[in-house]
């Protein structure tokens, strides 16, 4: 019986986010833990103007269809030179949502031209904690960078195999999971977040 919902379809993000708040809380365990795709939850229209009211948007959802305690993230990576774009449309910014390789293929080519120096990015994450009696929490967090002009790594998702973390020489997809999780804007979000969820689970649940 699962006592915290995660408001993702994405293997991937599950296994992020659970990297990052497993050590903080000590009491739950892997298996308390489903995601949208596990509950069959709906998914809701992602139609807000920011990472915040995006995340929530997902949290309120889930939390409303299943009756647990809900988290939710809203990210993307946001360049300098494009005015902060592709943002909150980062999933979706060749056409079609969660096409990681189009997406990364199409931000690489928009900015082709432009010098290195003038490259800088920034992935930032809003993490949202809604809970079944409607208290709700939103932590921000950030990771200054730049674009790499091509594509390297295995690891990490999304835009990570082109994003240089400031102070690092290789990509998001080149760190390992934990040091990517140390430095990473979901890393901050969520630490931010982890105080907040620990909370309310130690509440005595009606």
């Amino acid at each position: 019986m699962a006592v915290l919902a995660i408001a993702t379809r994405n293997a991937h993000k599950v296994d992020e986010i659970w990297a990052i708040l497993a050590p903080l809380l000590p009491h739950v365990h892997r298996e308390d833990v489903a995601s949208a795709l596990d509950l069959d939850a709906p998914s809701p229209v992602e139609d807000g103007v920011t990472f915040e009211t995006n995340a929530l948007i997902k949290a309120r959802a889930l939390a409303a269809s299943t009756g647990l305690p809900a988290l939710a993230d809203d990210s993307g990576i946001a360049v300098d030179v494009m005015g902060g774009a592709p943002g909150v449309f980062s999933a979706r910014w060749a056409g079609s949502h969660g096409d990681d390789a189009a997406n990364l293929a199409l931000l690489l080519d928009q900015i082709a031209d432009v010098p290195d120096e003038h490259r800088a990015a920034s992935f930032i994450c809003a993490a949202a904690f809604v809970t079944p009696d409607g208290r709700e929490f939103v932590e921000v967090g950030r990771m200054q960078g730049t674009v790499a002009r091509a594509p390297r790594g295995e690891g990490g998702f999304g835009y990570d195999p082109a994003f240089v973390a400031e102070g690092q020489s290789v990509t998001n997809a080149e760190l390992s999971p934990e040091r990517k999780n140390a430095l990473s804007h979901r890393g901050a979000a969520f630490r931010a977040m982890a105080p907040h969820v620990a909370a309310f689970l130690a509440e005595p649940q009606r």
